[in-house]
């Protein structure tokens, strides 16, 4: 199938079941000098009404002329120093990244929609899962890896005879409370998640790889 084939190929690429094509372009930006080490990431594409995870590519590639480019996201934290400390804005759709009470990177977000919608409050890091897959949302898929039914919830649709539940992938899993986490996944500019929060991929890497468990997340409006 070709899920199968996207999962075997994880380290490399990241996709959808469906192998739709998604990207991230460097922001056409001014640096200056000494900001020189700060990145600025945006997704392109369209929504294939599943959920797209978004991949590294050339801005130079005609194939992404006129794409929508995120200048919200950037980061300067590896190598910093000071305790991690991660706070998420529903309001801006946002999440702050702090080292030691400075500020070392921001990232859009799609957040829970209005039925599911991401809790507030003060939490921590409770798991990280670099490759996790949903138990509850995702697809049914035939036997030849064809999708029968697209983001279903397992709770509510029922199983097609003939077919298997392929959960949804969510790399990058920063579980702070039950159910929810930060993780890459497609943003179309609005809330638009199962209660997760969405992040570009280089984004969800950068605040994966530094976190631990334990480390605090703050959730306001």
């Amino acid at each position: 199938m070709l899920s199968s084939l996207v999962r075997r190929l994880r380290p490399s690429l990241l996709s959808t079941r469906s192998a739709c094509r998604v990207g991230l372009s460097m922001a056409s930006v001014l640096l200056l000098a000494n900001c020189a080490d700060v990145y600025y990431y945006g997704p392109a594409g369209a929504n294939s009404g599943r959920t797209v995870y978004l991949e590294g590519y050339d801005p130079g590639d005609s194939r992404y002329a006129g794409q929508p480019t995120d200048t919200n996201s950037w980061w300067r934290g590896d190598g910093v120093p000071g305790a991690p400390h991660v706070v998420i804005s529903l309001s801006k759709q946002q999440a702050f990244f702090y080292k030691g009470g400075q500020l070392v990177g921001v990232s859009s977000l799609s957040t829970g929609d209005v039925d599911h919608p991401t809790p507030t409050g003060k939490f921590t890091i409770s798991q990280k899962n670099q490759w996790h897959q949903s138990s509850q949302y995702g697809d049914y898929v035939d036997y030849n890896g064809n999708v029968v039914a697209s983001n279903i919830d397992r709770n509510a649709d029922p199983q097609p005879p003939g077919t298997t539940y392929d959960g949804a992938n969510m790399h990058y899993f920063m579980r702070f409370t039950r159910g929810i986490g930060m993780h890459a996944g497609y943003l179309p500019g609005y809330p638009a998640s199962h209660g997760c929060v969405r992040m570009p991929v280089d984004m969800a890497q950068a605040f994966f790889r530094n976190v631990s468990v334990g480390t605090p997340v703050e959730v306001r409006y």
